[in-house]
């Protein structure tokens, strides 16, 4: 006869993943086809990871458990079983029991599973620190890349995932992170403290917001700082990178609260100070000078209108320091450039007090070039006054020529060719002849006379004109004496 509650059990048997339906009818088949199905799931499902069992899989095995039950319980309805009467009362309740075992091991599975998808979450975690960690050392244009990639990982773990156990670790490796890319500024390495600190700053427009906090805007102190030390050292360096002004004006226009930025025009005019106090004594102003012109160029290229005063102080500073540079040439007999430096100085300052004095010793220094004797000492600042004597210049020669002198008195005259002049022999034609130069009629020759006081003189004469008598040189020493009247015939002579 039928039994339903028998059928009821074999079918409740086999949904036990076991086969134990068909155990009990000794259907040895049906329950090695049972316990294949579930080896193959077991083997397939475990060790549990991230993605779990294919859904595909999970359908198929609990529709062969289905059907399993199924035929179990078509098979018991009229089936004769062994059982003792004992047997039989418990053999429901351990069928109903044995159904845990399935719904147990599904739940065992899930929580597998969830430790797989936060070991996952946790190594993400850290590849990012390591990323941060790869990034010590470098310069920060090629750092960069790599936090990047880094903070990609930090915002999704900390927002998308921000109940896992890695999402709860973020904002720990964000302070890390802040603390990690500031290395410059605790190590007092302050320009290149000025990038990694702007990064830190500008996440607050990019990151997300409630996973920083507070962080961005305490890196302002920093860079501030970082901003005022950089620019400030760089204040007299032509060849700084960045440049005071950048950092200065940076500072200025970024933070123009702050302490740091109230500090900018005292350093400015200490630095300017500290330089042109002591220009008159300083062994080598040549170099306090090329540090004055830096720094006026730095605050040509400030903006910000307290500097004005100091831009001027400045730009007197490297006046006062180009003629001090230029004197200080001549006394250490660097004549060629104390004569560039006195000569650009004349043109610049045409209004200078000191112009006149500058192309002076200009002229000397020209002169002391060829002969050393008349650098002996700078020429006077002012024109000496008392008596002055003639001295009559005449070109008898081819060719324009500048008559340079240095004594008591220091200037230049140019004198015009004299067309119809030519060179005369030199000492082996002449056959030791006494040469008699400007012989013909006065109008002939072109003059200049020159008004000079008493005292030792030093000429030079350089000829220009035709490719024979350019660059020809001449020095000579004429004494001037109260009383008297002077000419002096200038001439050019063959090679022989």
């Amino acid at each position: 006869d039928a039994n339903p509650a028998q059928a009821a059990l074999i079918g409740l048997l086999n949904l036990s993943c076991l086969g134990l339906g068909y155990v009990v009818l000794r259907n040895w088949i049906g329950a090695a086809l049972c316990w294949a199905a579930t080896v193959a799931l077991l083997v397939l499902a475990l060790p549990a990871d991230v993605d779990g069992v294919p859904a595909g899989l999970l359908i198929g095995y609990g529709a062969f458990l289905l059907l399993a039950a199924a035929d179990g319980a078509r098979r018991g309805l009229r089936a004769t079983l062994s059982l003792g009467a004992s047997f039989r009362r418990l053999a429901l309740p351990l069928a109903v029991v044995l159904l845990a075992v399935p719904a147990g091991g599904s739940l065992a599975y899930g929580a597998a599973r969830d430790e797989a998808k936060e070991q996952a979450l946790l190594e993400r975690l850290s590849a990012a620190d390591a990323q941060v960690k790869s990034a010590d050392g470098l310069a920060f244009d090629k750092a960069e890349p790599i936090l990047a990639k880094a903070l990609d990982e930090y915002e999704d773990l900390g927002t998308n995932k921000a109940g896992s156990r890695a999402g709860k670790l973020v904002p720990a490796r964000l302070d890390a992170y802040y603390e990690s890319v500031s290395a410059p500024y605790e190590k007092k390495t302050y320009c290149e403290a000025i990038a990694p600190l702007k990064h830190l700053r500008g996440l607050g427009g990019t990151f997300d917001k409630d996973l920083l906090g507070a962080r961005p805007a305490k890196t302002d102190e920093p860079l501030a700082h970082s901003l005022y030390e950089c620019g400030t050292a760089a204040l007299a360096v032509a060849t700084a990178t960045p440049t005071a002004a950048a950092s200065l004006n940076e500072l200025l226009g970024t933070f123009p609260k702050s302490a740091h930025a109230t500090r900018v025009e005292p350093a400015v005019r200490a630095a300017v100070k500290k330089r042109t106090d002591v220009l008159d004594s300083a062994p080598d102003p040549c170099v306090l000078t090329v540090e004055l012109r830096t720094l006026r160029t730095t605050l040509n290229d400030m903006t910000d209108a307290s500097l004005e005063g100091i831009t001027r102080e400045a730009k007197e500073g490297v006046q006062r320091g180009d003629f001090a540079c230029g004197t200080d040439q001549f006394k250490d007999k660097d004549y060629d450039d104390a004569t560039k430096t006195m000569t650009e100085y004349a043109k610049e300052y045409p209004d200078s007090p000191q112009a006149a004095h500058a192309r002076s010793i200009a002229i000397a220094a020209e002169i002391a070039d060829e002969e050393p004797a008349a650098g002996k000492s700078l020429p006077p600042s002012e024109v000496p006054g008392g008596a002055r004597m003639i001295l009559v210049v005449s070109n008898d020669g081819p060719g324009a020529v500048d008559l340079l002198y240095t004594g008591p008195m220091t200037g230049k005259v140019t004198l015009k060719t004299c067309a119809t002049c030519t060179k005369y022999p030199g000492p082996i034609l002449s056959q030791g002849k006494k040469i008699k130069a400007c012989q013909g009629p006065a109008s002939k020759y072109p003059k200049t006379t020159l008004l000079l006081p008493a005292g030792d003189y030093h000429f030079l004469q350089k000829r220009g004109g035709s490719p024979t008598v350019a660059g020809d040189t001449k020095t000579s020493k004429v004494k001037i004496e109260p009383g008297y009247s002077y000419t002096n015939c200038l001439y050019v002579t063959s090679g022989f």
